[in-house]
């Protein structure tokens, strides 16, 4: 399958993180306009350069998406570089660091109201400027990244888990809403992916890496590329009529298995 976007422009927020990264290659390779969004100016702008010689037509504009204002003024700044906002990926995220990880009563207040500020409250202050052009635009996709730790609770990272169960929900929520508008809203929930932090987290240690992969009946993490394969489809024709789904890709994770007696 062949998906041609061309013309067409996406915004994709936390863009020049690992699974942010592969998305945009994706766009960039179907033939959409790519608005590189992120806060981290100096990472954005050399990803854009990359997408450039490839031959994309992409522009960085940076962008905190737990502010209203930031938000508004992204939104402005993509129509003046491309006139239209055809899809919406709201990629930007952040979990707890590997010391924060704690039981409630012990989770750290900031981390708490930063992730949620950001995970959930993101999705909500990017998507509302770019839904009100969809709506005079008769249409767009949006797409946002939830996790498994939304699905299925994990200890000691209350935050994510509330915050990305929260984006699952306000994802149905959006999509019964918008419907009548032509805006298609779906979630995809990746697994482990073998991002920088995930790394560093378990990879370092062989017996660390093993205790994840124990967990995963196919025995590996996900590359990037396999979570952004996923979100172009769900934002393009092919997915014409799937709106509200929340598409887990995560190795079998969650079906239940974990490890044998």
């Amino acid at each position: 399958m062949k998906i041609d976007l061309a013309g067409r422009t996406a915004v994709v927020t936390g863009a020049s993180g690992g699974i942010g990264q592969a998305i945009c290659r994706k766009y960039i390779g179907a033939g959409a306009n790519v608005a590189v969004v992120d806060i981290r100016e100096r990472e954005g702008e050399n990803f854009v350069k990359e997408l450039q010689k490839m031959g994309g037509n992409a522009v960085f504009i940076k962008g905190d998406v737990s502010s209203k204002d930031s938000m508004e003024q992204m939104c402005a700044a993509v129509f003046k570089a491309f006139g239209s906002i055809d899809i919406l990926v709201n990629n930007a995220g952040k979990n707890v660091s590997h010391e924060g990880r704690k039981k409630i009563h012990e989770f750290s207040e900031d981390d708490w109201k930063s992730i949620i500020e950001i995970d959930l409250g993101g999705v909500f202050f990017c998507s509302r400027p770019v839904i009100r052009h969809m709506v005079e635009n008769g249409g767009g996709k949006i797409l946002n990244i939830g996790s498994v730790v939304g699905q299925v609770p994990f200890r000691n990272q209350c935050a994510f888990a509330a915050a990305k169960a929260g984006v699952i929900h306000l994802t149905k929520v959006m999509a019964i809403e918008l419907a009548e508008y032509g805006i298609l809203v779906n979630c995809v929930c990746p697994g482990s992916t073998m991002v920088p932090s995930l790394k560093k987290l378990w990879f370092e240690d062989e017996k660390a890496a093993e205790r994840q992969l124990s967990h995963i009946p196919l025995h590996r993490v996900a590359d990037p590329e396999e979570m952004a394969g996923a979100v172009i489809f769900a934002t393009s024709d092919e997915a014409s009529y799937m709106t509200g789904n929340i598409i887990t890709i995560d190795g079998g994770w969650i079906s239940g298995y974990a490890r044998d007696f």
